[in-house]
């Protein structure tokens, strides 16, 4: 089940960066980004689980707090508002 889990994960993760790399416009990249985050977090729990650490879990809610704002952030800056 690891190596199911570890290969969706890498697949994912190379399907976002071909979408980050070709999107045509900002916003394309934007989400791309902004999924690749989602995507780390959900790598973050799995570690979690598989090493029966909670700091895990901790790290992946820090993250995925932050990646939030980042994303606002961007998309406010791409609207043309500060």
């Amino acid at each position: 089940m690891i190596y199911i889990v570890l290969a969706l994960l890498a697949v994912s993760i190379l399907l976002v960066v071909i979408r980050f790399v070709k999107g045509p416009t900002p916003s394309d990249r934007v989400v791309a980004l902004d999924t690749l985050t989602i995507i780390s977090t959900a790598g973050l729990v799995f570690l979690s689980l598989f090493f029966d650490r909670s700091i895990y879990l901790d790290v992946s809610l820090i993250y995925g707090v932050l990646s939030f704002i980042g994303v606002l952030t961007i998309a406010r800056y791409l609207e043309g508002g500060l």
